[in-house]
């Protein structure tokens, strides 16, 4: 039977890639370290990892025992929280992460809802970038996160990304007559597609373009560029990349509505997605090939039900079938 202590042992080290540093996490010695995972290679009868000079890398079986060392911790923790709200007299509790945009979007209205049908749940809204909240759901320090993905990650198509085919859990895709499981289902996560959120050119007032219905990314080829978010930097020079194109980039920030402000003062034009437009924004659509996010929720999938997370997807999937973006 494996143990778990030593499942936490490799869990450092994948998570520091060395002995050493797991070692100091721990509050162990890298000999002991070094030990705990001898002995778990003893017990599996392969190796967990590949030694080198330049640190430790996970094996395939090493990586699959810590997927699963974080589904348990996970689930463990996911229990205790229920036990403790318990104790306490808790009905009900529930923590949401999401990226600020699409927080900004989506949740004052869903949750208002989901409020007045549930006045017995309390809730709990954290801030963060995708991945990391992506991560606080698998270390069950969150119930539900909203995420997003773009059509160029990965080389997956927009339909792999909405049915979740392709998923945000370590870029893990497969065509629909593949019957391996997805990272996401390996790790017991689920993707629930909730709205496409299509990418607009914002300009300033009195643009050359302005008039415009669409513009092609090459047109833009002289213009200076307002950075809205630092993962829609690394997307736009791809693109831009593609369009045979240089960016002139006059200012990079990472809040899109502060990048807006700076087009209306005509420092340059933005790339910004449907979700984080001013209402007053003079926006453009772009021809394909464009960027494109897909918004969805990520939550565990669990052994038993979970009748608030379940009713607080169904508050958001019918929001945003109310409320569609309109695709440009």
């Amino acid at each position: 039977m494996i143990d778990m202590q030593r499942l936490r042992v490799l869990s450092e080290v994948a998570r520091h890639g060395s002995f050493s540093k797991a070692a100091q996490a721990l509050l162990f010695t890298p000999s002991a370290v070094s030990q705990q995972i001898a002995a778990l290679e003893r017990t599996l009868g392969t190796p967990v990892v590949d030694r080198s000079t330049r640190g430790v890398v996970l094996t395939e079986p090493g990586r699959l025992l810590v997927e699963a060392a974080e589904t348990i911790s996970a689930e463990l923790l996911h229990a205790q929280a229920q036990i403790e709200r318990l104790s306490r007299g808790h009905t009900g509790r529930l923590t949401i992460a999401t990226f600020t945009s699409g927080g900004q979007y989506l949740l004052p209205a869903a949750l208002g809802r989901f409020t007045a049908q549930h006045p017995e749940i309390e809730l709990t809204v954290l801030e963060h970038e995708p991945d990391e909240s992506i991560q606080l759901v698998r270390q069950g320090k969150a119930d539900i996160a909203l995420a997003y993905r773009h059509s160029s990650d990965s080389g997956a198509s927009p339909e792999k990304l909405r049915s979740g085919e392709a998923v945000l859990l370590r870029g893990g895709t497969r065509s629909r007559s593949d019957p391996r499981p997805t990272a996401a289902e390996k790790t017991g996560m689920q993707w629930t597609h909730l709205m496409d959120d299509p990418m607009w050119i914002v300009l300033p007032p009195g643009h050359r373009l302005s008039k415009r219905k669409r513009v092609r990314l090459a047109d833009l080829a002289h213009e200076r560029w307002v950075i809205g978010c630092v993962k829609t930097s690394d997307l736009l020079h791809r693109y831009a990349a593609l369009a045979g194109i240089e960016l002139n980039v006059a200012c990079s920030g990472t809040d899109y509505s502060f990048a807006q402000s700076l087009v209306d003062a005509g420092l340059g034009i933005c790339l910004v997605p449907s979700v984080a437009l001013k209402k007053t924004a003079n926006a453009v659509a772009l021809e394909h090939p464009r960027p494109e996010r897909h918004i969805g929720a990520v939550t565990m999938r669990r052994r038993h039900p979970q009748p608030q997370v379940e009713a607080l997807l169904e508050t958001l999937l019918g929001l945003c079938r109310e409320h569609p973006v309109v695709l440009a």
